[in-house]
């Protein structure tokens, strides 16, 4: 058996085109991974080679259709809600705060999600701002501007209808408050109320340094622009920051992925750590008139709402496994971090039939890997399959005792299945283990989630409740 097609002659210079016209550079090394995708779209326009591709993105007449597919296959998508826990608690806490605060008079905030693939950035947003004004909400001239270069995307965005899996960070009561379920509660529908603030444009960031992002895309109280920065040249990454920061307005934030910090950004930006995250504002003088910036750590303006906690860590980029004989033995499952990274980025896309072949392929060689069981377990929650996560949850268990994630989310399924001493002796369980731990130890497979932020949210759920257990 042989591995799959390599990339053609004609390749190399569809592959310079494909980076100029979208900025990512995240595929100058990783010809495979480009390669993979591109021949999806090569097979599916009947371009025949690399040579015919090219000639169809430069046609007027097909081209920008064809780019607009192109980009959608090439850029790849994260849809959860409320994602790196540490930082929604900063906007929750400190940041959005102090905005509603300075903004009383005025009642309007102006928001942008750069790289917001299918929405769940944007549309968490809007549900935590309506948390925060309550009945004041409408009183409030909100915009929430969500940009991504993937019109496919952008359309699942506009349909705001969520697999299981994207509503992974939150509990089942706040996504029966937020949420509709359909199909059976296979999917589901967001709510209009948490709508009406939300829009959402195709735009290219590269536009912030060729001068064709819209001008009226500025003067905005907050930016988030998470997990996007990784595609384009590092060179060029610190100007894109820099003209992100142009987008401010004077005493607005702007919050970046957590692995994206460049020293570089200190020439023009102040950083502030916030709920144990790092956000940005505008390193510039501020005017008497205008109200001081928010400090570093503030109380809560307002009542501390039910926290979330996202399950996988940050997406990666598809591995490009070997093409393998066919059987469940294949040769690509003896790479395990390749098999986990590749499960983790299937799952986070919303692949979740492709997340359980990997796995299961990957546990036929790694039946002892306690991660891949309580991948597995995650997987099986998001189809809809609660005895399947349970079981798995409790493998990876058996093979490591001290596995907290899996100790705290098998407490959170029983919880949801409604066996409240089982599910509150697991969440016990995971509590007693964190507790072992130094407060900042970031936990296996818990999205970045540290020991402290964990018995924070286990003590909500052990909290003794009214004509309850405890």
């Amino acid at each position: 058996m042989s591995d799959a097609p390599r990339p053609d002659e004609a390749f190399a210079p569809l592959k310079r085109l494909i980076i100029a016209r979208t900025g990512h550079a995240y595929y100058e090394d990783k010809d495979a991974a480009l390669w993979e995708r591109v021949r999806a779209r090569i097979r599916a326009t009947g371009a025949g080679d690399s040579a015919g591709y090219a000639a169809l993105l430069r046609d007027p007449a097909e081209g920008e259709a064809e780019w607009a597919a192109l980009e959608s296959a090439i850029t790849i998508g994260e849809t959860f809600f409320f994602r790196d826990a540490r930082q929604f608690a900063a906007l929750r806490d400190s940041i959005l705060p102090g905005l509603i605060a300075r903004r009383t008079e005025a009642r309007r905030l102006r928001i942008w999600s750069a790289g917001c693939s299918t929405g769940a950035e944007p549309y968490s947003l809007a549900i935590l701002l309506r948390r925060l004004l309550g009945a004041e909400h409408r009183a409030w001239s909100i915009s929430i501007l969500g940009t991504d270069i993937s019109e496919a995307a952008l359309v699942a965005a506009r349909a705001a209808r969520f697999s299981p899996w994207a509503l992974r960070g939150m509990q089942a009561a706040e996504r029966q408050r937020d949420f509709l379920p359909v199909d059976g509660g296979r999917a589901w529908q967001l709510r209009p109320e948490n709508r009406g603030t939300v829009r959402f444009e195709r735009q290219n960031l590269l536009g912030l340094l060729d001068g064709t992002l819209p001008l009226g895309m500025t003067d905005f109280d907050l930016i988030l622009c998470r997990n996007v920065l990784i595609y384009f040249d590092r060179a060029g990454v610190p100007e894109m920051v820099r003209a992100l920061a142009g987008r401010l307005v004077p005493d607005g934030w702007l919050l970046l992925g957590h692995a994206e910090p460049d020293p570089a950004y200190g020439a023009f930006l102040e950083a502030a750590t916030l709920s144990g995250a790092t956000a940005w504002r505008p390193l510039r003088g501020t005017p008497p008139d205008r109200p001081s910036p928010i400090p570093e750590a503030m109380e809560p303006a307002v009542p501390d709402p039910q926290p979330w906690q996202p399950l996988l860590p940050p997406p990666h980029p598809l591995p490009v496994l070997p093409a393998a004989p066919a059987g469940p033995s294949a040769p690509a499952a003896s790479d395990l971090p390749a098999v986990i990274g590749r499960a983790r980025a299937e799952a986070d896309s919303g692949a979740l039939d492709d997340a359980r072949t990997t796995l299961r392929a990957g546990l036929e060689a790694h039946p002892t890997a306690a991660p891949l069981h309580y991948l597995d377990a995650l997987v099986a929650r998001g189809l809809g399959e609660p005895g399947e996560a349970e079981a798995a949850l409790r493998r990876a268990l058996y093979l490591d005792k001290g596995f907290v994630a899996a100790h705290y989310q098998l407490g959170l399924l029983l919880l949801d299945r409604g066996a409240e001493a089982a599910g509150r002796r697991s969440v016990a369980n995971a509590a007693r283990l964190a507790r072992a731990l130094p407060g900042d130890t970031v936990l296996e497979e818990g999205d970045g989630m540290t020991a402290e932020t964990l018995l924070a949210l286990a003590r909500h759920h052990l909290e003794p409740r009214p004509g309850g257990v405890g």
